[in-house]
């Protein structure tokens, strides 16, 4: 039988241990939606959630010392919280503006 890949081995060589930022969009019963947002608000590592209309229902942004630490927020955190049912994240590849501010172009 064919041993599987070590995938934390895997991201950490191709993601490395750099931080990382990210968008979290979250899907969730929608009576729970308050509830869910009050309390992904509460974990410092988040930085900004939004309720929103259209595909998603919550916005969350946050900022994570490595990749492991978002997969784990994901996976031990965020997915287990009643009312979620789906979450997708999106990781920064560069920022261009943030927090108001205009970041100066990579030469």
């Amino acid at each position: 039988m064919e041993k599987e890949p070590d995938i934390d081995k895997y991201i950490s060589r191709y993601y490395g241990e750099d931080q990382v930022s990210a968008v979290i969009t979250i899907k969730v019963d929608t009576k729970e939606a308050d509830k869910v947002a009050t309390k992904i608000s509460k974990f410092d590592i988040i930085e900004d959630v939004f309720l929103v209309t259209g595909d998603t229902d919550i916005v969350a942004k946050a900022r994570f010392k490595s990749y492991k630490g978002l997969k784990d927020f994901v996976v031990e955190s965020l997915a287990p919280i009643r009312g979620v049912k789906e979450t997708k994240t999106l990781m920064v590849v560069t920022i261009y503006k943030e927090g108001g501010q205009v970041r100066p172009a990579a030469d």
